[in-house]
């Protein structure tokens, strides 16, 4: 004779009841889960905005070092309750010493009369397209690089002579400096559009600052700008150097981290 054995199982009371505690228990876990996650999310991209906002700054303080002396100018327009900043400067590329005195090739740069070639003390590069000659730019009428008045087209170097384009400099360098400027940069932080743009133009295109965007063909450096601002003082140090501040301030998802810059400007033409 054969033996009848039970074979026993999960009834769905018990499925029902092992989901429900396993739910539970997967709720109180999330619980746990939940802070340190955001906080995760919030320093990833506290760390994201704070990167774009000095990646910006250290562009622009890398262009002010290179800057003319005294042609750093801040405009301001107003655009509702906003602010836009437009900081403009003159990039120079190389410069050096003009020789005064009799010596080497005797061609000096003469004051006196529109010249066409002088010789410097040293060596200086090749000039590029658009490369301009300025001399004692003191940002004054009279002596205002971006009225022309000091400064004229490089047309070559054959060393040790650059010559130039025809040119009666208005007046002479106490310590016989030229700079070759190559371009003028135009930085544009506007909160509406939430953008800080930068702009080049070189050549005949340098124009005196202006709060006016120069056209299409920028180059942007951070977006989601919801502050910003550009200040600069001449004479910080002595009638020899001047300071541009900057503060930039990213803006996502209603938090925003604000970064503090300052730069050095020569004042010495």
């Amino acid at each position: 004779m054969m033996t009848r054995r039970s074979q026993y199982g999960f009834t769905l009371v018990e499925m029902i009841m092992v989901i429900v505690i396993t739910g539970i228990i997967g709720g109180m876990v999330a619980m746990f889960l939940k802070a340190p996650i955001q906080q995760y999310m919030d320093v990833s991209r506290r760390a994201d905005m704070t990167d774009i906002a000095d990646t910006a700054l250290r562009r622009v303080g890398r262009d002010l070092r290179l800057a003319l002396p005294n042609s750093v100018r801040v405009n301001t327009s107003s655009a509702g309750a906003s602010t836009i900043y437009y900081l403009d400067f003159l990039l120079t590329s190389d410069g050096g010493r003009y020789r005064v005195g009799a010596g080497g090739t005797n061609d000096i740069l003469d004051f006196t009369l529109a010249d066409t070639s002088f010789e410097v003390l040293g060596t200086v590069r090749t000039c590029l397209a658009n490369d301009q000659v300025v001399v004692y730019n003191l940002g004054i009428t009279g002596a205002d690089a971006y009225a022309g008045d000091n400064r004229t087209t490089c047309n070559s170097v054959v060393a040790p002579k650059i010559n130039i384009a025809a040119k009666q400099f208005p007046f002479e360098s106490p310590s016989a400096r030229f700079q070759i400027v190559h371009e003028q940069v135009r930085y544009i932080c506007n909160p509406v559009t939430q953008t800080l743009t930068r702009y080049s133009f070189s050549g005949n295109a340098i124009v005196p600052p202006s709060a006016a965007v120069p056209g299409a063909g920028g180059a942007l450096l951070a977006s989601n700008v919801s502050k910003c601002e550009f200040k600069y003082d001449p004479l910080v140090v002595a009638m020899r150097a001047g300071l541009v501040t900057m503060n930039l301030g990213i803006t996502k998802d209603s938090e925003t981290v604000t970064l503090y810059s300052a730069t050095h400007v020569s004042s010495v033409p």
